[in-house]
């Protein structure tokens, strides 16, 4: 893992390379699909939860209509 010296040396360079327009534009467009992913995640654990629990559900409501 790099130090702190290296560290600042990458982004200097960086710097360098694209410009600060660049690494502002490439800062935001990392971080807005950061965003999307984790809200993706979330919503794809919503929607399996929400299964199960609706599986679940229609099993109990199964085994209460055998019941004599």
């Amino acid at each position: 893992m790099p130090g702190p010296t290296e560290l600042i040396i990458i982004l200097l360079i960086l710097l360098l390379i694209f410009g600060t327009k660049k690494l502002r534009s490439l800062g935001g467009d990392l971080g807005s699909a950061i965003k999307g992913f984790k809200n993706a995640v979330s919503e794809d654990n919503t929607a399996e939860q929400a299964s199960e629990k609706a599986s679940t559900s229609q099993t109990s409501e199964n085994s209460e209509a055998e019941k004599p």
